[in-house]
C-alpha cells in the first residue's frame, strides 16, 4: 500500500466522509500532517505523542526552520530538550496549508 493511500484510509477513517470545516488549504495541510507527521505526533495536534510533543499553534516560521533546515528559529524555547527529529523538506511546498491547519 502507498503511503498516499495510506493516509486517505486513515484521512476517511478518521474524519469519515463529512464535509470538513476547514478551508481547502488547512484541509491540505491536514492531510499533509496525518501523512508526514503522525508517525511521531498524536493525531489531535493539540496532544503529545508517542516521540514528539503537540504541536497545535506552531508558527509557520517555526515550521520552516524546523522541517527545512533542523533547527529552531532564533529566540525559540523548545517544548523539548531531544534534537531527534530531522529534517522534513519534502513538506516544503505544503509549509502554509500545515501552518493553517495547525492554528
Amino acid at each position: 500500500m502507498t503511503r498516499a493511500l495510506a493516509a486517505v484510509l486513515v484521512s476517511v477513517a478518521v474524519g469519515g466522509c463529512s464535509p470538513s470545516s476547514l478551508s481547502p488549504e488547512a484541509e491540505r495541510g491536514r492531510q499533509t500532517y496525518v501523512a508526514q507527521c503522525t508517525t511521531c505526533h498524536a493525531m489531535d495536534p493539540a496532544q503529545p505523542g508517542p516521540v514528539g510533543p503537540p504541536v497545535k499553534g506552531s508558527s509557520r516560521a517555526l515550521l520552516e526552520a524546523k522541517l527545512l533546515r533542523g533547527e529552531y528559529p532564533a529566540g525559540y524555547q523548545p517544548k523539548r530538550p531531544t534534537k531527534i527529529m530531522p529534517p522534513q523538506p519534502q513538506v516544503a511546498r505544503e509549509l502554509d496549508a500545515l501552518a493553517a491547519y495547525l492554528r
